[in-house]
């Protein structure tokens, strides 16, 4: 979506576009429960570790990265945020978690995990000083937030130990994995997110469609869901699992 935005800001964008990962029902749970949990599900199936006891770096705390920390405290292990982001970082500290720079939390990590989208958040500055057996894995949505090139670079070894693990060994011996090649992993090396989980995404992908083929000719930018087709998802979803809520008075300030 960053990549429409800027193609509307710079006047190139050909189509109309609708921003569905801005909607509350897409980012307030597949982002963060869906990722959350299909992250660690793919991480313990591909490694067969236990999460219990270690320490978690969670790279980026928007909403994936939320749903990472959150799944991993709940696991038992003890995590910590990066982030450039002022409220962000305040957030994730009053969440429970220990936040500081990467330069200090990558050599903490029993698994760092980057989730923020954003290219070489993990540098081989950083990757020089992690433990011997740590393990790096990416939930963010590109596949270069971990400076993959310059591992396989500096790396005096590299070899496939399990299904989508690598073994990186660095000139100073320490040994460092790699889980899907730094690519998705929940995706690339899982089965994605569950599907009570997606059928709200491709649901509002429906509701935008049907908005777009009703409203006429629409100008080539980016739209937002329409806040009525994002309730109504939210609506359709508590139905279907069979919940109530209240509703708002007329005699309610």
């Amino acid at each position: 979506m960053n990549r429409l935005k800027e193609l509307e800001r710079s006047h190139k964008l050909n189509y109309p576009a609708i921003a569905i990962n801005d909607a509350n029902s897409k980012h307030l749970f597949d982002n963060r429960y869906g990722t959350g949990q299909s992250t660690w599900t793919a991480i313990t199936i591909l490694t067969n570790l236990n999460i219990a006891g270690r320490t978690v770096v969670v790279a980026g705390y928007g909403w994936v990265g939320r749903g990472v920390a959150a799944r991993a405290m709940g696991m038992g292990a003890e995590v910590i945020v990066t982030e450039i982001d002022p409220w962000k970082a305040l957030e994730a500290n009053m969440d429970g978690h220990n936040v500081m720079p990467m330069a200090k939390a990558a050599p903490l990590a029993d698994f760092l995990i980057t989730t923020t989208g954003r290219s070489r958040v993990v540098r081989m500055e950083h990757i020089e000083k992690m433990k011997n057996g740590a393990i790096l894995a990416n939930a963010g949505h590109f596949d270069y937030e971990i400076d993959i090139p310059s591992l396989k670079q500096d790396a005096v070894a590299c070899k496939v130990v399990r299904n989508e693990v690598e073994e990186y060994t660095l000139k100073s011996g320490r040994k460092i994995y790699v889980l899907a090649g730094g690519e998705i992993v929940n995706i690339a090396g899982g089965l994605g997110h569950a599907a009570d989980i997606m059928y709200m995404s491709f649901s509002l992908q429906l509701g935008s469609v049907h908005h777009f083929l009703t409203t006429g000719k629409l100008d080539a930018r980016v739209y937002s869901v329409p806040v009525e087709i994002d309730k109504l998802i939210a609506e359709e979803k508590l139905r279907a699992e069979g919940i109530d809520i209240d509703l708002d008075t007329e005699d309610q300030l």
